[in-house]
C-alpha cells in the first residue's frame, strides 16, 4: 500500500449549483479542515461516518458559510484515508475561499482523478474499476450507465480473475518443470493445457468482439441513413430528432458532406448520421460527399436503408441491392420503404414481397413508414430500443467498452494462441514465456500489473474533484 503523507482537497461538483461539495483526503484531512471550520466540538474527536453543522470561519476570525461537513476516517473512505467533505453554498466565492482557506492549512490542490487514484493505491478498487468510475461520471444514457455499473461492481473483474488462476495454475506447473528439466518430468498435463487455453481463448474472443456493440453503446451507436436522392433521409433525421436539423428539398443532391447528430431514445444514445444520395454525379463536391456516405455506411453499426416506394420496382430493389452489397455480416440492416403515404397498399406489398430474397439474414428487418407524415416512426424507434437495449442491459455478459482493455485482451489473445499452436513443438521454456505474457496481459487491465505512465494517462483524463 502506497502512503501519502500530504493533503488533498479539490471541489468534487460542478459549479452554478445551489449546493457544493468540496472534498478533502489525506493523512491529516480532518486536522485540516478543523482549523477553519467551528462546530459543536471539534472535528479530530469525530467518529467516522458522522455529519456535523457548523461555520468555516475566516482567517481574521469572521464567518464566511454554514455548512455540513461529513467525516470519514480510513481506511473505511472512498479513497482509504482520512477524509472530510464539506458541503456549502454554491457560490464560486465561497467555494474559492475555503479552498484558499484549506491550501493555507497544509492542503494541496488535487490532480484530476486523483482521489479515485488513491482509493486504486489504497485497495479500495482495481483499475478497471476505476476506470469505471470515470464512465459513470460521464454516461449520457440507461445503456451506458448499465456498462458502467456492472464494470464498478467488478463483474469484468471477476472474469478476468478467474481466467488469471486458471492460467496462473498451469504457469506454476511449467516452471517446475523448468526446475527439474535434468529428469526430464512434466508436471503440467499437455492435454489439459490444450483445453484450459481453448477455454479461456474463447472467452477472451468473445470478450475482445463485445467491444463493437460497448464501445458503440458508451459513445452512440453510429446508425447511418442511405439511400438514393430525394428518398427522404433529411426528412427521416429530422423526424428521428424532432427538429429540423438537416435542410429538406425536392431539389437533387441537396445533402453533400454527412450530418451527425446524437440523440436519446429511451436510455440508449444513437450518433444518426445523414449522407449524401447515392447516385452517379459529375460534380466533384458531391462525388465526394457520395464517397464519404458509402464510408459511413461501412463503418456504422446500423444501416438504415431507405428506399422509395413511389420509383420504379427495378431501380428500388437496384438501390437495396447495392447497399446490401456494402453491409458486412458484423453490421445490422434495416430496409425502409417511405413514401407509404403517396402509394396504394398494393404497392407496399409488392415491394416487399420483392425484397424477401434481401432479408433472409437474421441482422436484416424491413419497415414501412412515411417520414414525413411520421407514420410508422414509433415502429422504427421500438425496434433500435429494442435491439440495442436488450443487448446492453438485458444480458448478462460483460461488454468491453474501454480501447486500453480490448488492446490488452488482443495482446492476451496473440500470446495464448502461440502457446496452443506450439504445445508439442515448442519446449517448456518458450512455453512458459507465452504464459507469462497472457497473464502480464490480462493484469494490465485490473492493475495487477502497471506502470506509472499507465497510470497517469488513465487518471489524467479524469474531471478534478473525482
Amino acid at each position: 500500500m502506497e502512503h501519502f503523507d500530504n493533503t488533498i482537497c479539490a471541489p468534487a461538483t460542478a459549479p452554478g449549483g445551489a449546493i457544493a461539495v468540496i472534498r478533502v483526503s489525506g493523512l491529516h484531512a480532518i486536522r485540516c479542515v478543523d482549523r477553519i471550520f467551528k462546530g459543536r466540538s471539534p472535528l479530530s474527536s469525530a467518529r467516522g461516518y458522522s455529519m456535523h453543522f457548523g461555520s468555516i470561519l475566516e482567517t481574521d476570525g469572521t464567518l464566511l458559510d454554514e455548512v455540513l461537513v461529513s467525516v470519514f476516517r480510513a481506511p473505511r473512505s472512498y479513497t482509504g484515508e482520512n477524509a472530510v467533505e464539506i458541503a456549502c453554498h454554491g457560490s464560486e466565492y465561497i467555494v474559492s475561499r475555503i479552498l484558499a482557506l484549506l491550501l493555507q492549512n497544509g492542503a494541496k490542490m488535487a490532480a484530476p482523478g486523483e482521489f479515485t487514484q488513491r482509493a486504486f493505491l489504497h485497495g479500495k478498487m482495481d483499475l478497471s474499476q476505476a476506470e469505471a468510475v470515470a464512465d459513470l461520471v460521464t454516461a449520457r444514457t440507461r445503456a451506458a450507465h448499465q456498462i458502467a455499473i456492472k464494470q464498478l461492481k467488478g463483474d469484468f473483474s471477476d472474469e478476468l480473475s478467474k481466467m488469471r488462476e486458471e492460467l496462473l495454475h498451469i504457469a506454476a506447473l511449467m516452471e517446475l518443470e523448468l526446475d527439474f528439466s535434468e529428469e526430464d518430468v512434466q508436471f503440467a498435463d499437455r492435454t489439459q493445457l490444450r483445453e484450459l487455453v481453448e477455454k479461456v481463448l474463447t472467452h477472451i474472443e468473445k470478450l475482445i468482439e463485445s467491444f463493437h456493440l460497448g464501445n458503440a453503446i458508451k459513445n452512440g451507436v453510429p446508425v447511418a441513413i442511405v439511400g438514393n436522392t430525394n428518398v427522404g433521409k433529411s426528412t427521416l433525421l429530422n423526424a428521428l430528432l424532432g427538429e429540423n436539423r438537416a435542410i429538406v428539398s425536392d431539389i437533387a443532391g441537396t445533402t453533400r458532406d454527412t450530418i451527425e447528430e446524437c440523440c436519446n431514445l429511451d436510455g440508449v444514445l444513437f450518433r444518426f448520421i445523414d449522407t449524401a444520395g447515392l447516385r452517379e454525379s459529375t460534380d466533384t463536391i458531391e462525388r465526394i460527399g457520395i464517397e464519404r456516405a458509402y464510408d459511413k455506411l461501412s463503418a456504422a453499426q446500423l444501416v438504415l436503408a431507405l428506399l422509395d416506394l413511389t420509383a420504379p420496382p427495378a431501380e428500388m430493389l437496384a438501390s437495396a441491392e447495392d447497399i446490401a452489397a456494402h453491409v458486412s455480416a458484423g453490421q445490422r440492416l434495416i430496409y425502409l420503404l417511405n413514401k407509404a403515404d403517396a402509394v396504394p397498399v398494393e404497392t407496399t406489398s409488392s415491394a416487399h414481397r420483392t425484397l424477401a430474397p434481401l432479408l433472409s439474414a437474421s441482422n436484416r428487418q424491413c419497415f414501412i413508414l412515411s417520414a414525413r407524415e411520421k407514420v410508422g416512426l414509433e415502429d422504427l424507434r421500438q425496434a433500435l430500443v429494442t435491439t440495442y437495449g436488450t443487448l446492453s442491459s438485458g444480458s448478462e455478459t460483460t461488454l468491453v467498452a474501454n480501447i486500453r482493455h480490448v488492446e490488452a485482451l488482443q495482446n492476451a489473445a496473440t500470446s495464448l494462441t502461440r502457446v496452443q499452436q506450439s504445445l508439442t513443438t515448442l519446449p517448456t521454456d518458450l512455453l512458459a514465456q507465452d504464459l507469462r505474457e497472457s497473464l502480464h496481459h490480462l493484469g494490465t487491465i485490473t492493475g495487477e500489473i502497471t506502470t506509472d505512465q499507465i497510470l497517469g494517462e488513465i487518471f489524467g483524463r479524469f474531471c478534478i474533484g473525482k
